[in-house]
């Protein structure tokens, strides 16, 4: 067993490992990321605090991720030029955080608790106004919801994530496939902007 004992490290080996194993139990999980049962306990008293733990952590980088894009202000500028920058490094930003998509956000960790419910729901809300921005400024389709784009984006993440696992694709190919299939499917016809 390895004595990594950092909790972030921790942390993310245990969301690669519920991506493969979600019912892992904390033994299997120790075993699986290489930590002895004790040092996962000492990090986590129980299952239940470690998956509500990676479910905040999801939450916390969601939300680094839309800042550090500037979502905000480029919503706020209306300038395309700034939209398709900050589009872009959301995009990027998702793809980093991949492992992420599919278990921390889809396993129904926070359904119990209110306070993380009610922040997955503005943080979704802030990127649903993004979208909308883009759609305003001619660079995403109107004819859509833009909560169905946001909630697209996010199936696509998580088969993505899938694909991975499985090995279905590479590393290298992912941000190609991402921004292929998201613009394509999402970018005015050609027509619509003229």
């Amino acid at each position: 067993m390895t004595h990594m004992a950092d909790e972030e490290t921790i942390l993310a080996a245990a969301t690669r490992h519920l991506n493969r194993h979600h019912t892992a139990s904390m033994g299997d999980l120790a075993k699986g990321i290489g930590v002895s049962r004790a040092t996962l306990h000492r990090h986590f008293a129980t299952r239940e605090t470690l998956l509500h733990t990676i479910a905040r952590r999801a939450l916390d980088r969601w939300e680094a991720i839309q800042d550090e894009a500037g979502i905000e202000a480029a919503a706020a500028s209306g300038d395309p030029a700034a939209l398709d920058t900050a589009l872009r490094a959301l995009l990027r930003g998702f793809l980093n955080v991949v492992d992420e998509h599919g278990f921390a956000l889809t396993v129904h960790l926070i359904a119990d608790l209110p306070a993380l419910v009610e922040r997955g729901e503005r943080l979704e809300d802030r990127e649903i106004a993004f979208y909308a921005a883009l759609q305003r400024a001619g660079m995403l389709r109107a004819d859509l919801p833009a909560r169905w784009i946001s909630g697209a984006l996010f199936g696509l993440l998580v088969a993505l994530r899938d694909r991975l696992l499985r090995g279905d694709v590479a590393p290298r190919d992912i941000e190609r496939l991402l921004f292929t299939t998201f613009f394509d499917g999402f970018r005015p016809a050609a027509e619509e902007t003229s």
